[in-house]
């Protein structure tokens, strides 16, 4: 498999092109270190060890997961220092994290009193001490506690418990991701970010830890990485460029690195083709997959994906498309990576369209 040409892969394949995703890396961690900020980023778009500890050797701290099955892959692979950006509420899931804390370093964010409480009773009955982070809502109105003094009598009590060490806050400002006018963008991130700073100053005036500030997503990580209040940054998405950020966010200095490669299984018409790709394998939602050229390279413009059913995407050909055939390999970019990545078993890295790399999806499933 390894050294083999892409168009010799079996179909669908999710493969990374290695050049691109090494440069969108460097585009990020380049504007972070020019603005002072640690890297840690969130591992949903790849769930994939092997791609965290690129991640680590290119700078990050460590990353950031959704939940603690997604997190015991990680330690289990080395990855050490994960931030579980979620509320870890019932005795099965915490006495998992009271095993995390044994053999890594996790931080886990709260927003309410009864799961700090839980977390520190595990935690003190068991021996070990877990790092915890407030979670405070800057506007998504999702999970968070609300600023001001709901969040310092947070803060005051959780210092308080024995089994637990607050650490600092986190602020996700998933909502702007899509506000059109870039200025309105930056100031109503500047704002969102205002709550965190404020917290923090708040929390160093009664005498609390607050060395963490982390916040910012890829599709809004080069407006969030300017405040000076922020100390780290969960971007993750961005080293694969999904189009979603590119188009509907506004991000520049990334490209999309994830390709599709998917086989013509079907010519109804002339002006019709059917891939074996369908909603199993490239899902649609968040932002459309767009078909970019054949495995060869031939490049294509009007070629256009109208329908994705279970196994099959339907495209709506054009003049210069329209010479495609039954058993030609063509390459999808996927739209939006965080639903697409978990729908396979394994990346296939490409570098000049040979496979150098197959990384297996290791946290694929991990949802609990």
């Amino acid at each position: 498999m390894y050294g083999r040409h892409v168009s010799e892969l079996d179909t669908p394949a999710l493969c990374v092109d290695l050049d691109c995703m090494d440069r969108n890396m460097a585009a990020m961690t380049s504007l972070l270190k020019a603005h002072g900020k640690q890297w840690r980023p969130h591992i949903k778009c790849h769930k994939t060890p092997a791609l965290a500890h690129q991640q680590l050797a290119a700078g990050a701290i460590g990353v950031t997961s959704a939940k603690v099955s997604e997190a015991e892959v990680f330690v289990q692979n080395g990855v050490h220092d994960v931030l579980i950006a979620n509320m870890i509420v019932g005795q099965a899931k915490l006495e998992r994290l009271v095993g995390l804390c044994r053999w890594g370093d996790p931080v886990v964010a709260v927003d309410h009193y009864v799961q700090a409480e839980a977390l520190s009773d595990v935690c003190r009955q068991r021996g070990v001490k877990c790092r915890i982070i407030l979670e405070v809502n800057v506007g998504l109105d999702r999970v968070g506690v609300r600023p001001g003094l709901e969040t310092r009598d947070l803060a005051r009590g959780v210092s308080q418990l024995s089994g637990v060490q607050l650490v600092g806050i986190m602020g996700y400002e998933g909502h702007l991701c899509v506000v059109p006018d870039l200025d309105e963008k930056a100031h109503r991130i500047a704002s969102a970010m205002a709550i965190l700073a404020e917290t923090r100053e708040q929390m160093l005036r009664d005498g609390l830890c607050c060395d963490i500030v982390s916040a910012g997503g890829t599709g809004t990580y080069p407006w969030t990485v300017q405040q000076s209040a922020v100390t780290e940054i969960q971007a993750g998405g961005g080293i694969f460029g999904d189009p979603f950020y590119i188009d509907a966010c506004g991000i520049e200095g990334l490209e999309p690195a994830l390709r599709m490669l998917c086989t013509v299984v079907s010519r109804p018409r002339l002006e019709r083709g059917v891939l074996d790709a369908g909603r199993k394998s490239l899902h649609p939602d968040i932002h459309p997959p767009r078909l970019v050229s054949t495995a060869m390279g031939r490049a294509f413009s009007d070629a256009q994906i109208t329908r994705l059913s279970a196994e099959h995407a339907t495209l709506e050909l054009g003049p210069e498309s329209q010479a495609l055939r039954i058993g030609d390999k063509v390459l999808v970019i996927p739209g939006y990576c965080d639903h697409t990545t978990p729908l396979h078993t394994h990346f296939y890295g490409l570098r000049n369209d040979h496979v150098e790399a197959i990384w297996p999806i290791a946290a694929r499933g991990m949802i609990r």
